[in-house]
């Protein structure tokens, strides 16, 4: 195999206090953010219309303008975080998000004021082409409830729990329920992180971003099986060592694999992130800050913690083995029933012949 790193001698466990503490700190960083919000009368996440509730409108144009010039256009009317989407078979078509603010505000209304901007719409039983003088034509209206929102939301974290409990169960029956414990631990890790980054840069969530938390959730426990299966093969074959060294000569033995695979993936992630639009915005930095809290959760979190867990077990056993040979007056006492010995009469002594010369 190709590797780009060898020879390869880091103590990660020797730093795994160091590792946790920068954990800890960046999700009580992001549910302070939360908290704030909330409390001060804001909103923890900056929900998009999918969770929120809003209006979707699909705009024709004969000249479609650019998306900044209709998303400003909005902002100037008071339409703001509305959400500009191109139709990717429909050039001259545009899709216009626009979250629900208030009791009774119409959404359609405002996005048609704003897009009067560029010229009249269309009369309703005029085909945009047949009108001289129209620049647009509103061709379709979705309104998406609270209620649907508030739907959506719970079946998004629904459907997250069950993909970690689905984890949690699949490496428990693979490896041992030690290893999908810490397995389903730092995965949890990864998308809390993501999401503080979510609530402290208020970045909007939508759908998308869900399926972004999915995608990472398959690519953190796929990097920390090959952690763990490689621990495994070692304690095979170095029964002799102790559990810290085998775990900390596997993740340096991955170290190149988890470098090449994960880096091409970070490229990939960050080409989107730079050049994916403001469409993709959202799921690029999801799955951008996802990659690499997943590549450091699996060698700085999950591994750290098997371990942790393994040597409690292993002291737990240890005490429960030494129960049944608890010291007494400087010896051992036995686990075993103790025999007892008949005492020696003279008529034993004779029956049995002792006591001849």
């Amino acid at each position: 195999m190709f590797q780009i790193l060898k020879d390869i001698n880091v103590d990660w466990l020797g730093n795994r206090v160091w590792f946790i503490g920068i954990s800890v700190l960046l999700m009580l960083a992001g549910l302070g953010s939360a908290i704030f919000r909330q409390a001060t009368g804001g909103q923890a996440f900056n929900l998009g219309v999918d969770f929120k509730g809003g209006t979707v409108v699909t705009a024709r144009f004969k000249q479609r303008p650019s998306d900044a010039a209709i998303r400003e256009t909005l902002a100037n009317k008071g339409v703001h975080d509305a959400v500009v989407q191109p139709v990717t078979d429909r050039p001259d078509t545009v899709l216009i998000k626009v979250p629900l603010e208030g009791e009774g505000e119409d959404g359609r209304a405002k996005v048609r004021d704003a897009l009067n901007s560029f010229g009249p719409e269309a009369a309703p039983a005029t085909e945009l082409e047949a009108d001289p003088n129209a620049a647009y034509k509103i061709v379709g209206t979705d309104a998406v409830g609270a209620i649907a929102g508030a739907q959506l939301r719970n079946k998004a974290i629904a459907v997250t729990l069950a993909a970690l409990v689905g984890i949690l169960i699949y490496i428990a029956a693979r490896f041992e329920w030690t290893y999908g414990a810490a397995a389903v631990i730092a995965v949890f890790h990864d998308v809390l992180v993501t999401l503080g980054f979510f609530s402290v840069f208020q970045i909007e969530v939508s759908l998308n971003v869900i399926a972004a938390l999915l995608t990472l959730v398959g690519f953190s426990v796929n990097d920390t099986i090959v952690v763990f299966d490689r621990i495994r093969e070692n304690r095979k074959l170095h029964r002799r060592d102790s559990l810290y060294k085998i775990t900390n000569d596997s993740i340096n033995q991955t170290l190149s694999r988890t470098v090449i695979t994960n880096g091409l993936v970070f490229l990939s992630v960050l080409a989107l992130v730079l050049f994916g639009g403001d469409v993709l915005r959202a799921f690029s930095l999801a799955l951008f800050i996802g990659v690499i809290f997943g590549t450091y959760s699996s060698i700085a979190i999950a591994s750290p913690i098997m371990v942790w867990w393994e040597q409690r077990i292993e002291a737990a056993n240890r005490e429960a083995a030494l129960s049944f040979n608890q010291p007494v007056r400087g010896g051992v006492r036995s686990s075993a029933k103790p025999t007892t010995r008949e005492p020696i009469t003279p008529a034993r002594k004779r029956s049995t012949g002792a006591g001849r010369a």
